[in-house]
């Protein structure tokens, strides 16, 4: 639900300082032009002010994995998060971005980066400015940049996660607690303070208490829903995915024929809808209320699409419902170990190259030779270092012969290697047998992986296709077809004569309702014509009664009747009609019921057959 301010809005500490210049005021100035305070939510308020210093800035054009690059070649992960940085650092920092963003934008789309660099550095000044009791830090910076930066907010929110945990990946709250000390900076610079300032519980009521709380578990909570303090903060980024998304519908309340944005339903009033700038300002009309329930709309969808994913969901077996970010392994990557792979320093040449090699043997000739070549070195370093001191003694003959026995001796030396490299260099190589079986090993496995998941996929697609039914191999078989077509007949034949079963037996019921009415009224005529004759109460008596007295109808009164009846009524003294009655009724439900039994027992053994047969043939 959205969240709407009770009370008058404040603002924040005060307007932002101008000693900036004509600059830092502009992008305030233009900011206030936009008329954003006219929203009377705090939340949608905030997010187009960011949203708008985002874009102003050109910084919706910058990724976060380029602010990474930029922050790690300024040579800012080297140093601690609360250690302070100068301006000239910060300026060089935010000139390398546009400068690389410069680059990477086609001839069509031009910036004009010292402008856009200028106006970010202000308003970053001008956010630690916000805060008196607070210093422009590493902190500040990675924060602020990699909130106001383009790109998804999950590698954002992982970004922040790496910088405020510790080394086995679990969070740290002191760190996040100043991290959300210089995010809420940014609400406040756009006098958004009251609603979305910084309090000493925003981060122990973010997270819960004696909890080791990791990255899947980080980017749940801050993600979605957010905390109450980072509401803005998704919100920001739904507005720049919904800019050019276009709703084919009328706002019920300006009347601009297509929205654009988002798209606010009321659930109360039926076809009520309103475009996002009616609704972010209170706007109602007719029997609306700017207090019913809205639903928020970041798509059009139409009533086709809508009827497909609601059947869709309604016969789905399992849930669609996707996680809103994916699932990341909670252990920290390792930074791979390259000490036993790349040399410690730049490598000269080959002759450098063996002297640093680690693995170099130990044998006499080996160690008088790389002795010699060191003294070499050593002279030849001399010899440089007097010539910076003396340069006119570089012109006596005297310095001139040396010069050319030194470098004879070097030739010589040289030659001499050259000769002998191909016997040593072999002896001398970096032994690097392990490492070659390693990896041999792990290609080996690898094969093996893509080999099982091509058998795993091969079997998916098998089992997929032998659950689904086949209509073409049915089709192909005529005589299946047939016997399929002359058991639905059969069957409608079977329905059609169970029908009119019921409906015979509904006419017998009718019958024998109108001959227990006629029996009754009979009944009722002999009692009053003999009053003084009791009416027998039990079927059966002790002595022996004439007949005539138990007959209660003349046998005329059967006449039109079934024989079954008659019978029940024909015999036996002292019965009770009305029990012989039911007795008639319930002796031809049951005559019904056995009758529909043995049809279906003899349809179902004729399909089976049928079935059988067609699988003999189809075989």
């Amino acid at each position: 639900m959205v969240r709407e301010e009770g009370g008058q809005r404040g603002r924040g500490r005060g307007a932002p300082a101008t000693a900036g210049g004509a600059v830092r005021r502009q992008i305030f100035v233009e900011l206030g032009e936009q008329n954003f305070d006219e929203i009377r939510l705090s939340t949608y308020r905030t997010a187009c002010k960011l949203r708008y210093v985002q874009k102003r800035c050109n910084l919706h054009l910058i990724d976060v994995y380029n602010v990474i690059e930029a922050v790690r070649d300024a040579g800012l992960n080297a140093v601690e998060l609360n250690a302070s940085i100068s301006v000239t650092r910060l300026e060089n920092l935010v000139s390398s971005l546009f400068n690389q963003l410069s680059k990477r934008l086609p001839t069509t789309h031009t910036i004009n980066p010292r402008q856009s660099a200028a106006l970010l550095v202000d308003f970053l000044l001008a956010a630690v400015d916000s805060d008196a009791d607070s210093h422009l830090t590493v902190l500040s910076v990675k924060a602020m940049l990699a909130i106001l930066c383009g790109g998804k907010l999950v590698d954002k929110l992982r970004y922040v996660f790496s910088q405020v945990s510790d080394s086995g990946g679990v969070l740290v709250q002191s760190k996040f607690d100043c991290f959300l000390r210089e995010a809420l900076k940014l609400p406040t610079v756009v006098l958004e303070g009251p609603s979305f300032g910084y309090t000493h519980t925003s981060a122990h009521s973010c997270f819960p208490q004696q909890k080791r709380v990791m990255l899947n578990m980080f980017l749940d909570i801050v993600a979605d829903p957010p905390p109450q303090c980072l509401l803005w903060l998704p919100l920001m980024h739904r507005l720049a995915n919904v800019e050019h998304v276009y709703h084919p519908v009328t706002c019920s309340y300006c009347r601009r024929n297509g929205i654009t944005g988002f798209r606010y339903r009321c659930r109360c009033c039926r076809g009520y809808q309103l475009c996002q700038d009616c609704f972010w300002r209170g706007n109602a009309s007719g029997s609306h209320s700017s207090q019913h329930q809205m639903k928020e709309h970041s798509s059009w969808k139409s009533p086709a699409v809508k009827l497909g994913r609601a059947l869709s969901r309604t016969l789905s077996c399992v849930p669609s419902r996707e996680p809103s970010h994916p699932l990341y392994s909670e252990e920290p990557e390792r930074t791979i170990n390259l000490a036993n792979i790349v040399p410690p320093r730049p490598v000269g040449n080959a002759s450098e190259a063996m002297l640093l090699s680690p693995a170099a043997p130990s044998s006499p000739k080996s160690l008088v030779a790389a002795q010699r070549f060191n003294e070499e070195h050593a002279l030849i370093a001399a010899y440089v270092n007097r010539l910076q001191t003396s340069p006119r003694a570089a012109d006596s003959p005297s310095r001139q012969d040396e010069e050319h026995k030194l470098i004879a001796r070097y030739a010589s030396r040289l030659a001499e290697t050259d000769n002998t490299g191909e016997r040593s260099i072999p002896n001398r190589s970096i032994n690097f047998d392990v490492n070659k079986r390693q990896r041999e090993l792990i290609a080996q496995l690898e094969s093996k992986n893509r080999d099982i998941l091509a058998e795993i996929q091969r079997l998916r697609t098998e089992h997929e296709a032998a659950c689904q039914p086949s209509p073409e191999r049915g089709s192909t078989n005529p005589t299946l077809l047939a016997e399929l077509r002359l058991l639905r007949q059969r069957k409608d034949e079977l329905e059609q004569r169970m029908s009119s079963l019921q409906e015979s037996r509904r006419e017998l019921m009718v019958q024998l309702e109108g001959l227990m009415k006629l029996l009754k009224a009979q009944a009722a005529g002999s009692s009053q014509a003999s009053p003084s004759r009791p009416i027998p109460a039990t079927v059966r008596s002790a002595g022996p009664t004439p007949p005539q007295a138990h007959m209660h109808a003349p046998q005329d009164s059967l006449a039109g009747v079934g024989g079954d009846v008659q019978e029940a009524f024909a015999h036996g003294p002292r019965r009770n009609l009305r029990n012989d009655l039911l007795v008639a009724a319930d002796s031809i439900t049951n005559t019904m019921s056995s009758l529909v039994k043995e049809l279906h027992s003899d349809d179902g053994r004729e399909e089976e057959e049928r079935l059988l047969n067609g699988k003999n043939r189809a075989g």
